[in-house]
């Protein structure tokens, strides 16, 4: 059986060769045949070969003129030749002679032109089955029977252990030396059509495995070898295989990594070297990228940056004493890699120039390679970023001991990724990252106590001892300070070749190191007054505006949106100043004052985001507002009216927001322009208001319903505010100005729709009205209002649609109407109107007098000012007060009241009616006079 197995290894052998020795003298054939179609192109160029042919040879000449045409013709010019020579059907005339040098030249070029023809039209079935689907099967199938071969002679003990690895070494050595042989050996074009079906490939992938699974036999099967031997055998097979895929392709080179991944996981140890372990991790990555930048790779780069992470997360979470040290060095080694290695500094300037690489020039490999390395592709950055976010992710989630301070780790891990996204073009995804994961991270730190050992001592078990929050706010604000230097870097040598990376990396400028600075203020600092966050804030801001003024010098437009940006960051770094050092009334008046510089900065420089730094200041002061709205705390508020901390707390800002929004009136950005008017607009109306609210509530800010008397000084403030608006509007037109007096108006009515007629009103409250006839609460909550409202209506007649003119109107007269008819039953109830109280018969029959005549007088208003809405509102008066009497009169009144109620409307009635006759006959008359 011993002798069969050896005949069979050596048959198979020999059957390869023999396929292998055809294969070379077709090779050779097809060059003879190549060189006797060159001598008759030869011949036909010097016509020694007459015109006159049958039409087989007329078609071989054709075709050989048209081959040699293309070879000599520019790319662009080849269509238009063809064709000029299919529409003239005739035979081109003869070329000259073409060197040797250019005869090899043009074969070239027609070899290639040939190939890729061949790669682009449309596989056939037969080509998928015979060229491609045989070779994997044949790869599968040899590497299948060698694993029978060698179960059956474990099975039937032909073969001792140490024979059966040997003769496995040396199978896997002779399937790697005949793929070696065959790709020297193969015909030209098939590594082109058949790229990811090559048998110098397959075979020695199959070679790899299989020495793979010798190694890991005499060492986990037969302990032969010991772990270090082991080790050493197998990455020298990784090793080797990433060295033959230059030659094979990427499928090998993704073999190789994956056995170069996979092998420390198979050597098992009692005490494993960390340090050795992620060395040859990091040799393995730096191999496979050297390899990938060479040929042009984009899948295996991607996955040894997943490979690397896996082992740097994965080690993390499982062991139960973290040295951090090699892990750092390892993904370190990884940023420095994609930095230099790829895409290399070689190749930056063409990334920098961004060349336009034309048809003809993407054919020439040189120019590819330097296209390809100047923009890698998406995969590389997002699983390098992936790798080191995650890693520091598991340093901090991580329950074991840690050699060092995790919050070092963090930061040297998350600014060498914000390294490589500043230092290299399109590196998008790690800035981006990089960003997130500084904030995210140091707000983990800070909102958790996590255990570390002592670098001095011993690492064997976890010394839990207290983190260190002074070294940790110091981190965090280092990190922001790196961060800020690598976006000043960025913007100055990159936003000239690329503007949206220089956007992108002002935005992280502008926000990282702010943000990274209010989380160690916030987490670690002194709230009252801290001389050094204000001091970071300070520094920040002056660098942000100091880069700002230096970008805007070099007036190109690429410049202006990160300049703009920059700007706005130095405002976020004055106000982390400001916040450090003052608190409550300080802070509230100092916001706007910090923006109102800027604005005054664009009497200085054109630039957008000074008034836009204004808009911002004025929104966080509302934030401000809205989280305490006393200011200064309601224990340290007074209650003297109007000369308290809230004329100053809103008073200023919004002193300071009309200002800005009068000095920008001519501001050619419209939108902020409209923006800074709405925010004074609402900031005067706010303060006006919460003057009243605390005046009007006993020096006290809470939230108890206000009475009628504070809700009808609202109603009137809106309506005010409405005419100020108008008025704004007419002087300097603006959308803010037009549409903000018409929406006040409509507020306004809503007001007393809810307020005054419902909830607030005294009839339902039973709020007393007060001792004086006239002077008391329904003068306030309903006269008054309603004489606002008529003002406002007869100011806006011209001014504003006709509908809202109306409505403005028909509110005024309601709130006049209701005051009279609450005035009534006041003077017959008393101070108390509450309906508890019921109807006098007096108080019913007054009702109806009041109401007949008021509808006279509107109606003698209407005609005399020949207003149709004053006529109508006397009309609808007129009509109440007629259901009144048949529906209320006729049954509560009795004897003389019930006669001279309807004695009364009847003479009203009848006089309207005179009047009415009057007024339309008149007007023929009149019109008949004119004429």
């Amino acid at each position: 059986m011993t002798s069969f197995l050896l005949l069979l290894i050596v048959g198979y052998v020999v059957a390869f060769f023999y396929t292998l020795s055809a294969s070379i003298k077709n090779s050779r054939r097809l060059a003879e045949l190549e060189k006797e179609v060159s001598s008759l192109k030869a011949q036909i160029a010097t016509g020694a070969v007459p015109v006159a042919m049958s039409a087989d040879a007329q078609d071989e000449l054709k075709e050989a003129t048209d081959a040699a045409a293309e070879s000599a013709a520019p790319p662009a010019l080849q269509t238009e030749a063809e064709t000029a020579e299919a529409e003239q059907n005739v035979i081109p005339p003869p070329l000259p002679i073409p060197s040797k040098a250019e005869e090899l030249k043009h074969e070239d070029a027609a070899s290639v032109h040939a190939t890729t023809t061949q790669a682009t039209a449309k596989e056939s079935f037969e080509s998928r089955l015979g060229a491609r689907w045989a070779v994997w099967l044949g790869g599968i199938t040899l590497g299948l029977g060698g694993i029978l071969l060698v179960k059956y002679s474990i099975e039937n003990g032909l073969l001792s252990p140490a024979v059966r690895l040997a003769m496995a070494a040396l199978f896997g050595l002779l399937l790697a030396a005949a793929g070696e042989a065959i790709r020297r050996r193969a015909v030209p074009g098939i590594a082109a059509a058949y790229s990811n079906a090559m048998i110098p490939g397959v075979l020695t992938a199959a070679a790899s495995l299989t020495l793979f699974g010798v190694v890991f036999a005499a060492y986990g099967i037969y302990e032969y070898i010991g772990p270090t031997t082991a080790f050493i055998l197998l990455a020298l097979v990784a090793f080797a295989t990433l060295g033959l895929s230059l030659l094979h392709g990427q499928a090998l080179a993704g073999l190789g990594l994956f056995g170069s991944m996979i092998t420390p996981a198979l050597i098992v140890t009692e005490t494993p070297n960390i340090w050795a372990l992620f060395g040859f991790l990091t040799v393995s990555w730096v191999a496979t990228a050297l390899a990938a930048r060479y040929q042009r790779w984009k899948v295996v780069p991607a996955l040894a940056n997943i490979g690397l992470g896996l082992w740097a997360v994965g080690y993390t979470m499982a062991s139960n004493t973290v040295l951090a040290e090699p892990v750092m060095f390892a993904l370190l080694a990884m940023i420095a890699g994609l930095i230099w290695i790829w895409p290399g500094k070689v190749y930056e300037h063409v990334a920098d120039e961004k060349p336009t690489v034309t048809e003809g020039d993407a054919a020439k490999p040189a120019n590819r390679l330097l296209a390809f390395l100047a923009r890698p592709p998406l995969a590389i950055n997002l699983t390098a970023s992936l790798a080191i976010v995650l890693t520091a992710l598991a340093m901090l989630a991580s329950s074991a001991g840690i050699s060092m301070h995790p919050a070092f780790v963090v930061a040297v891990l998350i600014i060498g990724l914000a390294a490589l996204g500043a230092g290299r073009l399109n590196a998008v995804w790690p800035a981006i990252f990089a960003s997130l994961a500084a904030l995210g991270c140091a707000n983990i730190l800070a909102q958790n106590d996590l255990e570390f050992l002592s670098t001095f001592g011993s690492v064997a078990t976890p010394a839990s001892i207290a983190v260190d929050h002074s070294l940790q706010a110091s981190i965090t604000r280092i990190m922001g300070i790196v961060f800020l230097l690598f976006a000043v870097e960025a913007i100055r040598r990159r936003t000239s070749r690329d503007a949206g990376f220089g956007t992108l990396w002002a935005l992280i400028g502008s926000i990282v190191p702010v943000g990274l600075g209010v989380i160690s203020f916030v987490e670690y600092g002194n709230l009252t007054r801290d001389w050094l966050h204000a001091a970071y804030g300070l520094a920040i801001g002056l660098v942000l505006f100091g880069a700002a003024y230096r970008f805007d010098r070099s007036s190109e437009p690429a410049f202006q949106r990160p300049v703009n940006i920059l700007v706005v960051g130095s405002f976020l770094g004055f106000l982390l100043t400001i916040h450090a050092l003052t608190n409550g009334l300080a802070t509230t008046i100092l916001i706007p004052l910090l923006g109102f510089i800027y604005v005054l900065g664009t009497r200085r420089r054109s630039w957008p985001a000074l008034a836009w730094v204004m808009a911002l200041a004025l929104v966080i002061v509302l934030g401000r507002i809205a989280w305490e709205p006393t200011i200064v705390g309601p224990q340290n508020l007074g209650t003297t009216p109007v000369f308290n901390a809230l004329l100053a707390g809103y008073g200023v800002p919004a002193l300071l927001a009309v200002v800005s929004a009068w000095l920008l009136r001519h501001s050619p950005d419209l939108r902020v322009r409209n923006f800074l008017q709405a925010l004074a607009s609402l900031m005067v109306l706010l303060t006006l208001a919460i003057l009243v609210r605390h005046a009007m509530n006993g020096g006290v800010l809470n939230d108890a319903v206000p009475t009628l008397g504070e809700q009808s000084i609202y109603t009137l403030l809106t309506i005010g505010m409405s005419g100020v608006l108008m008025t704004l509007d007419m002087k300097s037109p603006s959308p803010i100005f037009r549409y903000g007096s018409m929406l006040a108006g409509c507020l306004a009515i809503v007001n007393v729709l809810v307020a005054h007629f419902f909830v607030l009103n005294p009839y339902f409250t039973g709020e007393n009205t007060g001792r004086w006839p006239f002077f008391n609460l329904l003068l306030i909550g309903y006269l008054l209002p309603g004489a606002a409202y008529a003002g406002l209506a007869f100011y806006a007649r011209g001014k504003r649609p006709q509908p809202y003119v109306a409505l403005l109107a028909l509110a005024g007269a309601v709130l006049g109407f209701a005051w009279a008819t609450l005035s009534v039953r006041r003077f017959w109830q008393g101070e108390n109107i509450a309906d508890w109280k019921g109807f006098l018969q007096g108080e019913t029959y007054s009702y109806s007098v009041v109401w007949l005549a008021i509808g006279v007088l509107l109606l003698a208003l209407g005609s005399r000012f020949d207003a149709k809405s004053l006529r109508l509102a006397s009309a609808a008066l007129v009509l109440l007060a007629v259901a009144k009497a048949f529906l209320i009169d006729m049954s509560n009144l009795e004897g003389v009241l019930r006669a001279l109620s309807f004695i009364g409307l009847g003479v009203v009635l009848i006089g309207i009616g005179l009047f009415y006759q009057k007024i339309l006959t008149a007007k023929p008359k009149d019109a008949a006079a004119e004429q």
